[in-house]
């Protein structure tokens, strides 16, 4: 197998292999395997095709093991050449180009949508910027992010991290769908039935709601078998209540994920002090928290986001800025200083 030119490929691949290994079902390759498929995927994203960047997806799975895929007649080579001039065919959500070791070379075998459970994937997201993720362990669960690499910056996914845990993934969901609109906009959770919410929201609230919408909150309430149009159902309703975060001042909804209000004002409460201090926090291995001020966070929204959840500790508070970047701030009981939990490498 040719040697990778990328040089982080081969540090990036044993360290992925060494901390993923043992905490993701994952069916990892060899880190040469792994290193041959960061290299090609990274020298492919450096690419263009008639001026488009190549967004391609790499899975490493057996011809035999994906259902009702597209087998070509001869497989081609990871040439960054041949994977651009492939990548408009695989660019739509969901496909991936299949490759597989054939006589002693990894080859790109087909295309498919369907991978069998916990296989790797590779994801070319932007220049120099790629994903490493893991299929889900069903048909309608969610791919998991397992290393970030973006230049020489290898981060690794701490599978341990508390924020936007399995038990809030339509909190992830929501974060994902907030993202991709590429406004910006600010979403507040807050405890379902306390009306002490109102008292860091500037009144009149423009767009209130009254009463409250509950479309996402009864998809999540007959949930216990989700068919296809139940998920179908689903993303409609996230991608609603995202696209309300565009407007211009902060979208309410409840813990249950009733919709209260959006395009919301929000103040500081009466006799609370200015949020001072926030732990900055990222749920990648090795990564130190760190104390910074919060305007070190970013602009207004980043500001009036932390002194909401300072005010209202029961809340949280998630920010997506216009360049792509996310913060959720939060409270945990056990700390006395607010948090800031950038998620981007969750959401790519």
């Amino acid at each position: 197998m040719i040697q990778p030119t990328y040089a982080a490929a081969q540090p990036a691949a044993d360290r992925i292999y060494r901390l993923s290994a043992a905490q993701h079902a994952t069916t990892l390759p060899d880190q040469q395997t792994l290193a041959a498929l960061i290299d090609a995927a990274f020298w492919t994203s450096l690419r263009r095709e008639e001026g488009y960047i190549p967004r391609i997806s790499l899975a490493f799975v057996a011809p035999q093991h994906a259902r009702q895929a597209v087998t070509f007649a001869t497989s081609f080579s990871l040439d960054p050449g041949d994977l651009t001039k492939l990548g408009p065919a695989v660019e739509r959500t969901g496909l991936h180009l299949g490759v597989w070791p054939q006589q002693q070379e990894l080859r790109v075998w087909g295309i498919t949508r369907n991978l069998p459970p916990f296989s790797l994937v590779l994801e070319v997201v932007l220049p120099g910027l790629l994903v490493v993720k893991q299929s889900p362990s069903e048909e309608s669960g969610k791919f998991i992010n397992i290393a970030v690499l973006q230049g020489d910056e290898i981060k690794i996914i701490d599978p341990h991290a508390e924020v936007l845990r399995s038990e809030s993934s339509i909190l992830l969901q929501l974060a994902v769908s907030m993202r991709a609109h590429g406004r910006g906009g600010t979403l507040l959770v807050v405890p379902a039935g306390s009306p002490t919410w109102a008292e860091s929201i500037l009144q009149p609230i423009t767009y209130s709601v009254v009463p409250s919408f509950p479309g996402l909150a009864d998809l999540m309430r007959t949930q216990n078998k989700p068919t296809r149009r139940w998920e179908d159902a689903l993303v409609r309703a996230v991608d609603g209540i995202a696209g309300l975060t565009a407007v211009d001042g902060a979208t309410l909804i409840t813990a249950d994920y009733e919709l209260l209000a959006f395009g919301a004002k929000i103040v500081r409460r009466h006799g609370r002090p200015l949020v001072a201090q926030v732990m900055i926090t990222e749920p990648v291995v090795g990564r130190i928290p760190m104390i910074a001020e919060p305007a070190q966070l970013g602009g207004t929204r980043h500001l009036s986001a932390a002194q909401f959840v300072h005010d209202q500790p029961d809340a949280i508070a998630l920010v997506a800025s216009q360049d792509g970047q996310f913060t959720v701030f939060a409270w945990p009981p056990s700390d006395e200083r607010l948090q800031a939990h950038h998620i981007d490498v969750l959401l790519l």
